[in-house]
């Protein structure tokens, strides 16, 4: 028998770590506001378990694979339980070592008394032969991971999903090419929608990780798949208490930063889905016979309120803070560690407050934010109501809590709007009352409410405020406002009727079949069949109210036009975002690229870019006249003057401007490391035919991008002043990757 000792329970959306200061988060979607478990860290464990006991079971699984590894490169983590399987241990084990002065580390995680391995991952920093273009193809890359989970007892449950999601979209050229498979458990050919295995197949064939997503504790038990109800039934169920409305949905472009708006058709109901043997209404936590509501919009207050605290200035957000976060403890206190002025994801100037709670130990912190223009909250998570617990202080108050009177929803729903009108009282004017059923989470003892902004007497889809109470005491528990500034909301004069969008629903509507655990202490070793709603495919789908048409989450890949030898190059850097292509139906290849284009190719091939102001750096300097902060281009252009691939020897940068062989030869040269080498220009000669064509103080440049293959010669000639194509654009890039990734480079923020 093991014994535990619990040294915390701690919900994800605080973002909170032990000993390190890390940012809130918090995730809401209408009627969908819930929290996901982190683990429990364990301090003292009754176990024989060993480090020799883990690096043995890893071998069995990796046979002969990694034997250039001694038990000394090995470490053991404390094990670690999480709130769900408090009987289960988990176990981790990492190595890092040295090889032939190449650095390579990796671990694994195992579970249990027979330690069955569920998560890996393996990484080298001397993979250059899984950098793009792979090695393997997606086919290869497929059988290599179905020859992977072969190794697991019971690998013929699982099931490859036929339109596995990619979970690297943007891939640098500078990583390791990457294909992620994902294969769901099936029980009855029906799939458990939460036993998974996710893995990854660099380029050069080899496994670099898998991460296996199982409630594989206890006993399971499952609904009787010969017992469903007929699908048809259940479709006209669904049909005739499903509602399609008109939107508006926010559509922020993640590459600019800049925030638009559309018109949409989508589903606006709690129908989540629908319990297969009975035909009861699954509302996540739980089944119930009842049609779940919706509500009519109904403003929170019907005239503005005034703001709680205009321009706030640091010394009142501090004070706030401290008077918010204050806590009546000796175990542990309150420490600011950090107060910034900053510009957020929205644009939106915000008072970002880092704060830490003390105790003996370490620490457990996150972040609250303010709007600087009002002084109201943002974001906010109380962590204070598990710090007790978590460290052992109170360890009867789970006792003294058994016989406590939850709240009522209606209850809850008061405290909530108090809440509102003290935290965020100038916004809620542009606000409803909840449309669809809140939320109550009965084994953590929360009711989690989400109030949807209201333009043109339309719900606004991604603009809510949400927060979560205590069921207990009605204390407040997430406080999120999400509210993008919006100046020309679009007409609905042309746009589709609600009938038409309703018919071309139903169209495209069918039913999914899968075993689902209510992740509740009222069963939690049980998995319900429930039908749930696929709309074109998607239980996540809307349709474009003006033309009626689907809108797809990834947009459309254009026809490239391009020579044979580059074709694949310009469609892997199109479709991963490093060359911005728009809205373009075709692509050429062979046309001529600008100097703008092309520096955004570079930085984006080797560093992820964002737009706007780095993280707190809100009056940062722009070194070019016509690049400031709110261009498009200016991170990518700032990144490249930082890591000196562009001068600042005038004061603008011409980014329309053709760019030549020779131009881009000192470009690459520069991103290597090597101007200095390249400046020594008496120690190069260029046997090209046309070496007389390139200007003397470029000559290392052009005779070391040559030397390294980045840019070739034709019918020796180097073409100097010849005008790049994004044909050759990509294709030297990627081989200027390879030798960046080769040397250890990085380009910095």
């Amino acid at each position: 028998m093991k014994l535990i000792k619990k040294l915390g329970v701690i919900t994800l959306s605080t973002g909170l770590t032990i000993g390190i200061l890390a940012p809130g988060a918090s995730a809401t979607s209408l009627g969908n506001i819930q929290q996901n478990d982190v683990q429990i860290q364990v301090s003292q464990v009754d176990s024989v378990v060993t480090k020799s006991d883990l690096i043995k079971r890893f071998k069995e699984f990796f046979p002969n694979q990694f034997d250039f590894l001694d038990d000394s490169d090995f470490h053991m983590w404390t094990g670690r339980s999480y709130p769900d399987e408090e009987d289960t241990i988990r176990y981790d084990l990492s190595f890092d070592k040295s090889v032939n002065g190449n650095f390579v580390y990796g671990g694994a995680s195992f579970v249990g008394d027979d330690l069955e391995i569920v998560n890996f991952h393996y990484r080298s920093d001397n993979a250059v032969d899984a950098l793009f273009p792979a090695k393997v193809s997606k086919e290869e890359a497929k059988q290599v991971a179905l020859s992977f989970i072969s190794k697991f007892p019971e690998s013929s449950e699982y099931k490859l999903q036929p339109d596995n999601f990619n979970y690297y979209p943007s891939q640098l050229l500078t990583e390791p090419f990457r294909y992620s498979f994902t294969f769901v458990r099936l029980k009855d050919n029906v799939p458990i929608s939460d036993q998974q295995i996710q893995v990854t197949v660099l380029g050069n064939g080899e496994v670099s990780e898998f991460y296996r997503y199982s409630n594989s504790t206890g006993s399971k038990t499952y609904d009787d798949v010969t017992k469903v109800l007929p699908e048809q039934d259940m479709l006209t169920k669904i049909k005739e208490n499903l509602s399609i409305d008109l939107q508006y949905s926010i559509d922020v472009d993640y590459e600019t930063g800049a925030s638009g708006v559309k018109l949409v058709y989508a589903p606006n109901s709690s129908v989540y889905g629908i319990h297969a043997l009975t035909g009861d209404w699954y509302k996540l936590y739980e089944f119930s016979p009842q049609v779940p509501k919706k509500n009519e919009i109904q403003p929170i207050v019907t005239q503005a309120l005034p703001p709680k605290n205009p321009n706030i200035t640091i010394e009142e957000a501090k004070a706030l803070a401290e008077e918010l976060l204050a806590v009546d403890s000796e175990d542990f206190k309150l420490r600011i560690e950090s107060i910034d002025e900053v510009n957020d994801y929205n644009g939106q100037d915000v008072i970002n407050i880092n704060y830490m709670y003390e105790y003996k130990n370490g620490g457990t912190g996150t972040n609250l934010v303010l709007d600087k223009r009002t002084g109201e909250i943002i974001q906010y998570t109380d962590i204070r109501n598990h710090l007790s617990r978590d460290l052992g202080i109170d360890e009867i108050e789970d006792e003294k809590n058994e016989n406590v009177k939850l709240l009522s929803e209606e209850e809850a729903l008061s405290h909530a709007l108090e809440y509102l009108k003290e935290y965020a009282p100038s916004y809620l004017h542009n606000y409803s009352m909840p449309i669809v059923e809140n939320i109550f989470n009965e084994d953590r003892g929360t009711y989690s409410f989400a109030f949807p902004r209201i333009v043109n007497g339309l719900v606004v889809s991604g603009n809510y405020i949400s927060l979560s109470v205590s069921s207990e005491d009605g204390s407040l528990l997430d406080f999120n406002v999400s509210f993008t500034d919006i100046k020309n909301w679009p007409s609905v004069d042309k746009v589709i009727s609600k009938e038409k969008a309703t018919e071309k629903y139903f169209e495209n509507f069918k039913l999914d079949l899968n075993y689902t655990n209510l992740w509740s202490s009222k069963n939690k070793d049980h998995y319900y069949l429930v039908y749930t709603p696929l709309f074109n495919d998607s239980r996540f789908n809307s349709l474009d109210a003006n033309n009626g048409e689907w809108i797809d989450s990834v947009k459309s890949k254009p026809e490239v036009i391009a020579p044979d030898w580059a074709e694949n190059e310009l469609k892997y850097m199109i479709e991963s975002g490093i060359i911005n292509a728009g809205d373009a139906k075709t692509f050429d290849g062979n046309a001529k690229v600008t100097k703008g284009s092309a520096i955004e190719v570079i930085i984006k091939s080797m560093s992820h870019t964002y737009f706007g102001y780095p993280y707190g750096e809100r009056n940062k300097s722009h070194s070019f006249d016509n690049i400031k902060p709110d261009h498009r281009l200016y991170q990518v252009v700032e990144r490249a003057v930082s890591n000196g691939i562009l001068k600042k020897d005038n004061n603008t940068f011409n980014l329309d401007e053709s760019l030549t062989r020779e131009e881009l030869a000192v470009w690459y040269i520069r991103t290597l490391g090597l101007e200095e080498a390249a400046k020594s220009q008496g120690i190069y000669q260029l046997n090209f035919d046309d070496a007389e064509d390139v200007s003397q103080e470029n000559v290392g440049y052009v005779a070391l991008a040559h030397s390294l293959g980045l840019i070739t010669t034709e019918n020796n000639k180097f073409n100097p002043k010849q005008e790049v194509s994004y044909a050759d654009l990509a294709v030297s890039t990627v081989r200027l990757a390879h030798e960046v990734y080769k040397k250890g480079i990085h380009i910095r923020y």
